[in-house]
């Protein structure tokens, strides 16, 4: 094959997969170091209001901060005398209620950076504020305990930094069959037919080479072996709960995979946020939901712990757009079947006692949590992923 045409050929392939370097992917790794256990991660991109979603809504101070967009005791669902869920999260108090949720509050890091995208890249590679790393946590959770790029699935187009490791990437595909179709098409198909040209050789077009046969071989595995797989459990008909579908149709087929991502965007609620986010959490609890329903039904949510995020919370103080700006501290939803702690894992902040900026101070670093989901149910040394040592929670 002509060289040119190699290198239009390829680039075109390779676009369209996000692939592993095979430095790990030629290592034998046993699977038994991987479990059986899941760990589905999901991000509300764009800073979601953890004030207006965990409310406390009989503190004067937060109405007096929030004059237009507080909730009241008629807007939320009490979990106790103080604090109520927002009134769109009823599906998610269900699972609360069912003791299948843990809302871990004031989640964040010392000095907290308010851009969406470094706060997203310090939240996706564990780093501190003042640490710059180019591999995310589940990246190099695969670096060191991957066997497959199919361990790690991102339900998108693109791949976060999370899932990017130092030598091992994760997949991402929103439909494995379109992936399937793609790993045959001629282009593709046409780049490895030609595996013994001599320029296949050299560091950069190998490495190329290389990777587009771990996109075969993955796109191949995820196609057969979720193909047969249906449901009748209904998704709330959004892009959202699209994901989830097609999340709980790999678990629910026993696909090798540890880890699953996802995202529902939309959060930055700087003007008018009320009716956006409300819409927006609705979307959120209709769809988890009826994602750990369909997993029920097929034996598979007991073995299934499910993350919830955001890169930062939202600023005390309303602005003037009848919103709110970028914050720091937030909570996070844990939802699983065996969890040792449930329902409020620990108290709100107080809101007389802010930072400088006016925002909640953080009580629980997030890699914490991290720590915690990669000892205690991924069952691997969190040090060796974090490269540092985090205090374990008890949630699990």
């Amino acid at each position: 094959m002509d060289r040119r045409k190699f290198i239009k050929n390829s680039t075109l392939a390779s676009s369209l997969f996000f692939v592993p370097s095979f430095v790990k992917a030629f290592e034998t790794v046993a699977s038994s170091k991987l479990g059986f256990k899941r760990l589905v991660i999901i991000q509300l991109s764009g800073g979601n209001d953890g004030l207006n979603t965990v409310v406390p809504f009989r503190d004067d101070l937060y109405h007096n901060a929030r004059p237009t967009i507080a909730l009241g005791k008629d807007d939320v669902l009490k979990l106790n005398d103080d604090i109520g869920l927002h009134s769109s999260l009823g599906p998610l108090k269900r699972l609360y209620d069912q003791g299948y949720l843990s809302v871990i509050n004031n989640v964040g890091y010392p000095n907290p950076n308010r851009s969406h995208f470094r706060a997203t890249d310090i939240w996706q590679t564990a780093s501190g504020s003042e640490e710059y790393k180019q591999s995310g946590w589940i990246g190099r959770f695969l670096d060191n305990y991957g066997e497959h790029p199919y361990n790690a699935i991102e339900i998108d187009d693109s791949l976060s930094l999370a899932l990017k490791g130092e030598e091992f990437n994760g997949i991402a595909t929103k439909n494995p069959e379109a992936l399937f179709k793609t790993a045959n098409d001629p282009y593709f198909r046409g780049v490895l037919n030609h595996y013994n040209d001599e320029h296949l050789s050299e560091h950069n077009l190998g490495y190329l080479y290389k990777s587009m046969i771990a996109a075969e071989s993955s796109a191949k595995y995820i196609y057969e072996t979720t193909k047969t797989i249906s449901s009748t459990q209904e998704y709330p008909n959004n892009q959202f709960g699209a994901q989830l579908k097609t999340m709980a149709k790999f678990i629910n087929s026993g696909i090798d995979t540890k880890v699953f991502y996802s995202s529902l965007g939309g959060f930055d609620t700087h003007a008018n946020q009320k009716g956006t986010h409300s819409r927006l959490l609705e979307i959120y609890a209709e769809s988890i939901e009826a994602f750990v329903k369909d997993l029920k039904q097929q034996n598979t949510f007991k073995d299934t712990l499910i993350l919830t995020f955001s890169e930062f919370g939202r600023r005390v103080k309303q602005n003037a757009g009848h919103g709110t700006d970028h914050g720091s501290a937030n909570n996070v939803f844990i939802v699983g079947e065996n969890l040792k702690r449930q329902g409020l894992y620990n108290d709100m902040a107080s809101l007389s006692n802010l930072d400088a900026n006016g925002d909640i101070k953080f009580e629980i670093d997030f890699r914490s949590i991290y720590a915690t989901v990669l000892n205690k149910w991924l069952m691997v040394d969190d040090t060796k992923i974090l490269n540092k040592n985090f205090m374990n929670l008890k949630f699990i």
